[in-house]
């Protein structure tokens, strides 16, 4: 007997609590191990409509809805016992008639109008809202796995209709018809024989999916908010298994699973070629940390492949390549440069420019792209700098620059982009690397460097390089050309549409601290406004105050009416711009009771604690509710960010970056949102006003 789980059913698990939770566990592993061991009660539902659903008892309250068959047992829904029964009456598995996939198909109810004749003012009637849909036939509706019994309702559907109507639809048959409402054009629909199994059917695949042992339905239990653990959107599935004859690289706006890709990838490689290194790494120490705790959930108790699955941030394993491969260099951090470029700058003859400037101009030109003569330097494009420099300026600052790569020669020290570069030259001479494919997650922070190391470390092989990021999010590196440092990803690019994490509102509100496309250095465009989320939720909500103790009272009201809502403490998160508006927050979730944790680098998130962190520390992390606090004037954008900017030019790569801060923490919501400030606000929460679709 097949023994499968649905997303519905991991959907409504996450919503009980703990105890619950390790209850319905119980229950689902006695289920796999022996179906009809007559300890299991069943309970046949005779108000259902299938009639194949049985209700399990967990306990006095809880039972699990299950499809049971001859041929296999589906565990579909889980929750407490009325609401558990009412979801079954309203539901039915079917195989779509036209595309052959098994479907859980809410049953429409039909409810005869009763309509009560008057006189209205014809000319004060406001003209009816166009269809979306009246245009296409039955058959093509059908294609997209829209049930016949909601043909109906899907042609008589206008922009206000659309998103509730798709509340009630199979999730590959909403996605469809929204992304059609937003202009967009479907993926080509998937129609598979009567004859075969309709679970495995592509759209079937992602929503119901065989659980073969105990340990995959002990992932699969283990974090059942984390569905993508099991489930894949065929689009994401594609990408995991597909081989490409070079770089290659997924993209869309956050919540559309970029991460889940880059994971899934990993995974895949590792496990399609029994002695390769695969290297998972991302921006920094905190992303990786948050990437090996997915890891976990994914692979289970498999040491093995563990063993070939590497994951670290870029800087730690660089230096820990270099350390072993090349020198034993001293490596400067970031103060410990600036004092040297401020050590060198001093009495420096026709000088126009402040240290901050000449710091920058040093990391970002010289240094990343390890610049070591006046004729490289004279010559160089410098790639973001949007300060224009002159031959004879640029000799000046070259005299400082000169110095500084002597004393780092003298002192054999090196900064980043050195242990960048030297790991370069070494890979190429060697043309061994350690890594047999190298997969990176939030690519957008890439550096100059970090790239190059990257070229060297996979090249133009077949599956070497694979690349998962958003525009969007960039919040660390200035924009350059990856095609001028040889990763051409031309033909090998592919954007994701479809938000899992987000709700409608929430996205398209977000998105406008964006505007409709972000573009890179080589002429790529990420198209944001065909991006289609799954589910709908409440408006998000824009507060400003008078004082930070007005905010903090509004925020600590606003968090117990969520605990009221059911939403335990580890669902909530509160994002700040940096450490120094921890307190605020921290002052509002007391207030409002609810244990909470400040995470640090490791991001581990607690059961049982809403969770304080700054916006940096932000990405990776989603919650069901968020509240973004302390959005002040000088806050965000940051002032001492702007103050530190030498160049009137600059200011636009500051406002860029701290936009796309804003947008990653109001992205980590899923369905609640909250943006306050406790002073002048934010100019940035302008655009955050409401929008219909």
């Amino acid at each position: 007997m097949e023994f499968r789980i649905s997303d519905s059913f991991t959907s409504s698990l996450a919503k009980l609590t703990g105890d619950e939770q390790k209850a319905v566990k119980t229950t689902a592993f006695d289920l796999q191990m022996n179906p009809e061991n007559p300890g299991n009660s069943f309970h046949k539902l005779d108000r259902a409509q299938d009639k194949n659903f049985w209700s399990v008892r967990v306990n006095r309250d809880i039972r699990i809805i299950v499809h049971r068959s001859k041929a296999s047992l589906l565990l579909c829904y889980v929750d407490h016992h009325d609401d558990a029964y009412k979801w079954a009456e309203k539901r039915k598995l079917e195989t779509h008639p036209k595309t052959g996939a098994a479907q859980l198909v809410e049953i429409r109810e039909r409810v005869e109008e009763i309509r009560v004749p008057y006189y209205v003012n014809v000319e004060s009637t406001p003209p009816p809202k166009p269809l979306l849909f009246d245009r296409f036939d039955d058959d093509k509706l059908l294609e997209y796995g829209v049930p016949p019994e909601w043909l109906a309702d899907v042609k008589a559907s206008d922009e206000d209709s659309i998103l509730e109507l798709s509340d009630h639809l199979p999730a590959e048959a909403a996605e469809a018809l929204i992304e059609i409402a937003v202009g967009g054009t479907p993926r080509a629909p998937v129609v598979i024989s009567p004859e075969s199994n309709p679970f495995e059917h592509p759209d079937a695949q992602r929503r119901f999916r065989a659980m073969v042992d105990t340990e995959e339905l002990e992932r699969a239990l283990d974090a059942p908010w984390e569905k993508w653990t099991v489930f894949l959107h065929p689009d994401q599935q594609e990408l995991v298994e597909k081989d490409f004859n070079g770089p290659a690289r997924v993209s869309g706006s956050a919540g559309t699973g970029k991460t889940i890709v880059a994971l899934h990838r990993a995974v895949h490689l590792a496990r399609e070629n029994a002695e390769a290194r695969v290297l998972l790494t991302t921006f920094s120490d905190t992303l990786a940390n948050a990437l090996k705790e997915k890891l976990k959930h994914l692979i289970g108790n498999t040491p093995r492949l563990a063993e070939r699955l590497e994951i670290h941030s870029m800087d730690s394993i660089a230096v820990r390549l270099h350390k072993f491969n090349v020198s034993n260099k001293k490596l400067l951090n970031r103060e410990q440069l600036f004092e040297l470029i401020s050590k060198h700058s001093q009495g420096i003859d026709g000088l126009r420019y402040s240290v901050a400037f000449i710091f920058e101009e040093w990391l970002q030109v010289v240094d990343a792209w390890q610049i070591n003569t006046w004729d490289e330097y004279k010559d160089v494009q410098r790639l973001g700098r949007k300060t224009r420099l002159a031959e004879t300026q640029r000799q000046v600052l070259w005299t400082i620059f000169e110095t500084v790569n002597a004393e780092l020669v003298e002192t054999n020290s090196v900064s980043m982009a050195g242990i960048y570069l030297d790991l370069t030259h070494s890979l190429e001479e060697k043309k061994n690397s350690p890594f047999d494919f190298v997969v990176v997650d939030e690519a957008q922070d890439i550096s100059i460097p970090q790239l190059r190391f990257l070229a060297a470390l996979g090249g133009a092989k077949p599956n070497a390089l694979f690349f998962a990021g958003d525009l969007g999010q960039r919040i660390f590196q200035q924009a350059f050309s990856w095609k001028s440092l040889g990763v051409d990803i031309r033909g090998r690019s592919k954007t994701l549409r479809v938000n899992y994490r987000t709700s409608h509102q929430i996205r398209m509100q977000s998105d406008r601290l964006l505007g409709p496309s972000v573009a890179d250095v080589d002429g790529y465009e990420d198209d944001r406004t065909s991006t289609v989320s799954v589910f709908n939720g409440p408006e998000p909500t824009i507060r400003n105050f008078d004082s930070h103790e007005d905010e903090i009272e509004f925020v600590a009201d606003w968090l117990v009416k969520l605990s009221g809502d059911g939403y335990e403490a580890h669902e909530i998160g509160l994002i700040v711009r940096s450490d120094k508006e921890i307190a605020r927050a921290a002052s509002a979730i007391e207030k409002a009771g609810i244990t909470y944790k400040q995470l640090d680098s490791y991001i581990q998130l607690a059961h049982g604690y809403a969770s304080i962190c700054t916006m940096h520390l932000a990405k990776g992390l989603e919650f069901r509710a968020v509240v973004v606090m302390a959005c002040d004037d000088e806050i965000i954008p940051s002032q001492e960010r702007i103050e530190a900017v030498a160049d009137n030019a600059d200011l636009e790569e500051v406002y860029d970056t701290e936009r796309h801060l804003l947008y990653v923490a109001c992205t980590r919501a899923r369905d609640r949102l909250l943006v306050t400030s406790g002073e002048l606000p934010s100019e940035f929460l302008d655009d955050l006003s409401p929008v219909s679709l």
